[in-house]
């Protein structure tokens, strides 16, 4: 049987170990759950992702591919066996070119590019990419990966990478090494799976195989009678009120369906069981009948909003509508010299973080605490309670590293599950998503169908443009509300339109909940956008660049909204910067096809820009910090950092405003118990928005610090073994930390500070200030086409993006280059189908092999508005990359691809339509 056990004997990392265990268990779960070696991540148990590669003798294997019984006698090597007494060359050389983000690919990475270096010294980029081709990031864009394992050779001292004490108002605008870096490239960081209590109870979830049916359970109690189950729980078991959603007056999604579903892979009831019988309980016997129902499209129940832009009049399955409109559209379209047309649609995508959902739960003393992998703690502690009845004060949210997350954590999802397991069984109960189960249960990229119209004069200027969207949210509401508003700010791309309208809708099927994905409908929108922007150079005969020149908004100018910008727009100093590039990209494409005919390059560029936080809404975070009685700077820090680098940068910000260097910093991480609410890590806000509340408690305590000494504002601070002393002048103050009163959480000085961006409601027009600050960028991709196959092949990404300032730079220019990767796949290959793509191996994401070359140049236009003048980055650097690509495909072969993603078939199939017209 499965279960039989039987002592195996091996080494690992070379220590004798010797295990009993069934003999057919994966080397992953021994490693794991016997052994405690949590380094060997676990991200699909099927060999596509490569997180849990292991080093057998001096080859990487995938460990959750191996049986146990094949590690007798072997010498196996893990991430925990790299550094002994100090990092590796290989893993400093991570932490120095920012090569771990999120890192829950990092440790296979790590192994794979160790069993390279052994062979090969001094690797070149192509060995490199032979070398870790097995192992998936969907964080970094893999480009600072291979630069350092390229560069390992140099051994540049660990110690070095490390170093933290950069001068006092000196953090901002330098690289130091992630603050959360070290236990990334050692495998110490734990993850939402990594550390189940051992007495936890195993919780299994029952789940519709149907995109909408009706359900009855039968005869429960037998079931329960199975060896090793302990309790099964459904809707009617839930205390609280059974419907969450992350905007209030929008949910509608129940924690476990009540008599029917909705979509293909909604919870319908828990199986709570020992671990060991977790591992071979087959559920296809549970009892459970199934009755399947057309999968039409229901009228959605009414909803009510405050928000502006959701208009009361909801038609069929419509949730909701967004609408902005400015000056005379129609009249400005028909007066045009030039007007084009088109329609785009665009496909369910897939987040696919290499980290499943996990997390467990534990019930003391009347405190439900469920530690888990999120993007919004506050949100999921809000959430939970209501579903479960219980008060807020009653639940703690402790957040664990985040494998990735890009919006689909923000979501509750296995939260009240756990915690449901927890209450009623009074056990610890842990959950951690299969990959089959993360892709068919959680949220995915809204798919759209669009149309838009732009009208231009002769010389080139936009007049006026009309667009018009629908975007499935799927069974739920989730985000759709939030896409609904965002994309109608947006479509007009960042430029001058001074005659607008755009409409978006977000409808209700049976498919898969779509939600927040990098851009909230944006990206999309701006696919529509921009690759008419290309169609109407065209036209004209204006260089496509050139174009986007003329028509970038400026200082001073007035967006489809009304709000005039006053300062901080960097559209035009992103194309200024582009110029040389484009050139060059044109002249070699235009040489190369000159001499080919089965190859053709391209070359395309796109902008975009993208409001930082929500829309017309409000947006708060808070930030304390304090000095602690043992001489440290304490931050709280609850803006959770998913791998775009929070822990890092608003450190930085919070140690250059209050005037000390950041070696002096210790970091609280989110925990609802300890930080205050930094607010959600999505639309581009925690640089911006949680930076800025840094900022100002920073200056507080600075503040107060200063009035203790009796100094003055150009004081300088210094803090060592216990002792704040205060210079200025040839005056020294020092003062005695630990003789001073320390509050609860252990300080003797403290300041917390909240920020809300001053933004204004928008009208029934859509007029008026939805953000306080955007973002801007543009990107040149450069490809060639085989029009024999219609398979494209990347060349280069040359990408300018206003950061406004560059916080870090080292981990700006790495939210770039992710941000191209991910654009990436979905212009060219990822598509989600239901039932069909709930994998890692069937649904494509790019690999190391698919990115190419990235040029990246931060343009620093200052906001005022922002952290020393710094803007979000994360959404947006993601956004231009699609349209790009597509840009650059019409480029090379004179035709456009109006199904994203443009896979080799729709190119074809477009080049075919050529042809035979």
């Amino acid at each position: 049987m499965k279960t039989d056990r039987a002592p195996i004997s091996f080494a690992v990392n070379g220590t004798p170990v010797s295990v009993s265990v069934a003999p057919m268990r994966r080397l992953s779960s021994v490693l794991r759950d016997e052994l405690g070696l949590t380094g060997t991540k676990v991200g699909c148990d099927a060999g596509d992702c490569g997180a849990c590669t292991v080093l057998l003798g001096n080859q990487p294997v995938c460990a959750c591919l191996m049986p146990a019984a094949a590690a007798e006698g072997a010498s196996i090597r893990t991430v925990e066996g790299l550094g002994e007494q100090a990092l590796s060359a290989l893993q400093a050389s991570f932490l120095a070119h920012g090569a771990a983000q999120c890192g829950i690919c990092t440790p296979g990475m790590l192994m794979a590019a160790t069993a390279l270096l052994e062979h090969v010294a001094q690797p070149s980029e192509e060995q490199v990419r032979d070398a870790l081709g097995g192992v998936l990031c969907r964080c970094t864009g893999y480009r600072k990966i291979i630069d350092a394992v390229v560069e390992a050779w140099r051994s540049v001292s660990p110690s070095r990478h490390c170093d933290l004490h950069l001068p006092a108002g000196h953090a901002v605008g330098a690289s130091p090494v992630r603050l959360d870096g070290v236990p990334k490239v050692t495998g110490s960081e734990k993850f939402g799976g990594d550390s189940f209590p051992t007495d936890a109870l195993a919780v299994l979830v029952v789940r519709s195989p149907y995109h909408r049916a009706a359900f009855r359970f039968s005869d429960l109690d037998a079931f329960k009678a199975t060896p090793g189950i302990v309790a099964i729980f459904t809707a009617a078991d839930i205390g609280g009120v059974n419907r969450f959603g992350v905007i209030p007056s929008f949910a509608d999604q129940p924690a476990l369906a009540e008599t029917e579903v909705r979509f293909r892979g909604e919870a319908v009831a828990l199986v709570a069981c020992e671990p060991w019988a977790a591992r071979d309980l087959d559920m296809a016997t549970f009892p459970i009948e199934w009755r399947e129902l057309s999968s039409t499209l229901e009228p959605a129940q009414a909803q009510t909003s405050d928000a502006a832009l959701l208009h009361a009049d909801r038609p069929g399955n419509v949730l909701v509508r967004g609408f902005v409109e400015r000056g005379e559209p129609d009249a400005a379209l028909a007066a045009a010299t030039c007007t084009v047309t088109g329609q785009i649609e665009t496909s369910y995508v897939e987040h696919a973080y290499i980290e499943p959902e996990a997390g467990y739960a534990f019930a003391d003393d009347g405190m439900l605490t469920i530690v888990a992998c999120t993007q919004a703690p506050h949100l999921d502690r809000e959430e939970t309670a209501g579903i479960l009845g219980l008060s807020t004060d009653k639940v703690r949210i402790v957040p664990t590293a985040t494998g990735g997350g890009f919006g689909s954590k923000i979501d509750v999802s296995l939260q009240p599950l756990i915690g449901l397991v927890a209450l009623k069984t009074g056990r610890p109960a842990a959950l951690a998503y299969t990959r089959s189960e993360s892709m068919a249960s959680t949220t995915k990229r809204h798919p759209a169908t669009m149309t838009a119209t732009i009208g231009a004069d002769a010389r080139g200027m936009v007049r006026g443009m009309v667009f018009d969207g629908e975007f499935n949210t799927g069974a739920y509401a989730s985000f759709g509300p939030t896409v609904a508003n965002r994309v109608p700010v947006h479509a007009c791309g960042p430029y001058v339109t001074p005659n607008y309208r755009a409409s978006a809708r977000a409808i209700h099927t049976n498919g898969p909940i779509s939600g927040a994905f990098r851009g909230f409908g944006v990206p999309q929108a701006t696919i529509m956008q921009e690759t008419l922007f290309d169609e109407l150079a065209d036209m004209l005969g204006i260089d496509r660049l050139q174009l986007r020149r003329n028509n970038a908004l400026r200082n001073g100018c007035e967006t489809v909204t009304g709000q005039r910008l006053e300062g901080g727009v960097g559209i035009g100093e992103c194309l200024d910067k582009l110029e040389p590039h484009w050139r060059r990209a044109l002249d070699e494409a235009e040489a190369f096809n000159a001499a080919s005919e089965s190859i053709k390059r391209g070359v395309g560029i796109a902008s975009c820009w993208y409001g930082c936080g929500n829309t017309s809404l409000p947006n708060p975070s808070t930030i304390r910090l304090g000095i602690a009685a043992e001489g440290n700077v304490v931050l709280h820090q609850g803006a959770v950092d998913i791998g775009q680098g929070s822990n890092t940068v608003i450190a930085q910000i919070a140690a250059d405003a209050l005037g000390l260097p950041l070696s002096n910093f210790t970091l609280r991480g989110a925990d609802t118990a300890i930080t205050p609410d930094a607010g959600k890590t999505s639309a581009s806000r925690q640089t911006y928005v949680s930076g800025r509340a840094a900022e100002k408690a920073a200056r507080a305590l600075r503040d107060k610090l200063l009035r203790h000494a009796n100094a003055s504002p150009a004081a300088h601070l210094y803090l060592e073994n216990g002792m704040l002393t205060v210079w200025e002048g040839e005056t020294r103050r020092h003062i005695d930390l630990s003789r001073l009163e320390r509050d609860a959480g252990g300080l003797v000085f403290a300041a917390e500070e909240s920020y809300d961006p001053p933004t204004l409601p928008l009208d029934a027009k859509g007029q008026g200030k939805p953000y306080a600050v955007y973002g801007y960028g543009a990107q040149i991709a450069e490809l060639e086409i085989d029009l024999r196959l219609g398979t494209v092949s990347l060349r280069k990404f040359t990408a300018a993006h206003d950061v406004g300032k560059a916080i870090n730079p080292l981990l700006a220019v790495g939210q770039i280059e992710g941000g191209i990767a991910q654009g990436i796949g979905m212009a060219l290959m990822e598509e989600y189908i239901p039932g069909r793509t709930e994998n890692l191996h069937d649904y494509l994401i790019p690999t190391i092999g698919d990115v190419p070359s990235i040029e990246t140049i931060l343009v620093e236009v200052p906001d005022p508005e922002g952290p020393f003048g710094a803007k979000g980055l994360g959404e947006h650097v993601l956004i231009p990359t699609a349209p790009a690509i597509l840009n650059a495909i019409r480029h090379a072969t004179g035709v456009s691809v109006r199904k994203v993603p443009a896979t080799p078939t729709r190119i074809m199939e477009a080049l075919r339509g050529v042809r035979s017209s």
